[in-house]
Parts: C-alpha cells; sequence; structure tokens
C-alpha cells in the first residue's frame, strides 16, 4: 500500500521532477537582417537520443538551416548538431534531415504561402520548453541589399535620436 502522498501517482515518470520553462540553445540571428519575418510557427523535433544530449549540452548551429515541405512532411536541413562527446557508434550524422512535427492544417497553410514565391522557411531559434525540444520556423521573404541598408540606417537614426534625448534628459537635471 502507498501512503496517501503518492494517490493519484501513476508512474515513476510522475515523481520525478520535468524541466520547466524555456532554454534557448540556438538562434538565428542573422536570419532578421537577410529576411523580412511574416508568420512564425512553432514546431516539435524528431531527435535521436545524442541529438537531445548535445543540444541539452547548449550546442547547436543555426547558420545554414533551412526547412522545407516533402509529401505533406515538413523537414528541418543543414541544421548542425554537433556529435555528443560522451557518445559511442550510435552517434548521430551532425547535418541530417529532421523531420518536424506540425498539425496537417499548418502545414497546408505554410506550403500555400511558400509556393505564392519570394518566400522561404527560415529556422530562427532552438529551445526547450518543458523539457521538450522545439523549433520556431518563420515564412521569410529574402530582402534586397538596399532593404538591408535602409534597416542598418533606420537603427543607427534611431540610437541616434535615444542618445540626444538621453543626453538632453542628463542636462536637464
Amino acid at each position: 500500500m502507498g501512503c496517501p502522498a503518492d494517490a493519484g501517482r501513476s508512474s515513476i515518470g510522475d515523481i520525478v521532477p520535468r524541466e520547466s520553462g524555456e532554454k534557448v540553445v540556438a538562434s538565428n540571428r542573422k536570419a532578421r537582417h537577410d529576411y523580412s519575418i511574416g508568420d512564425t510557427y512553432e514546431a516539435g523535433m524528431v531527435l535521436s537520443g545524442t541529438e537531445v544530449k548535445s543540444l541539452r549540452a547548449g550546442r547547436a548551429s543555426l547558420i545554414d538551416g533551412y526547412a522545407f515541405i516533402e509529401g505533406g512532411e515538413m523537414w528541418l536541413d543543414a541544421v548542425h548538431i554537433p556529435e555528443y562527446s560522451g557518445g559511442t557508434w550510435t552517434n548521430h550524422p551532425p547535418r541530417r534531415k529532421r523531420k518536424l512535427l506540425l498539425h496537417k492544417q499548418e502545414i497546408i497553410k505554410i506550403s500555400h504561402k511558400t509556393k505564392e514565391g519570394g518566400y522561404t522557411l527560415v529556422p530562427l531559434r532552438i529551445y526547450f520548453l518543458n523539457g521538450r525540444a522545439k523549433v520556431e520556423i518563420a515564412v521569410a521573404k529574402g530582402k534586397k541589399e538596399y532593404d538591408k541598408r535602409q534597416t542598418l540606417r533606420e537603427r543607427q537614426d534611431k540610437r541616434e535620436s535615444d542618445r540626444a534625448m538621453s543626453a538632453r534628459r542628463h542636462l536637464g537635471d
């Protein structure tokens, strides 16, 4: 017989405390510079055991990563998750296609958007949400060179105006 404190618990998995919150493993900061970000989606990833361990160690790179739809399924490709240092012959290949888990309706919606032309699927970040590996995918449109310069100019102008207002505020004291 179990004690009253154990009432309602069905397995050992319920006793062990789970990870809670969000832990970002990797982010693609260059994506916001190179692309105009549209809709974003959260997708689960199908990973092997050594990939999860490597991600938990905080090792991943989204530099050349992209996503695509093939046969009604979404895939993530060219994302680098290095081999797990404690792994043996069961280690995973660092750059392989990984299946993404999304609802069918979301995949259809994304597929229609990317077929319009000029749109691509870019991974923005990989993170753990309550112990499960997730990837944030964005439907994005590539920026032209002059768009990138315009964005940089706007950012610089905003920074200068903030500095001027801050200096003015300090002089007024």
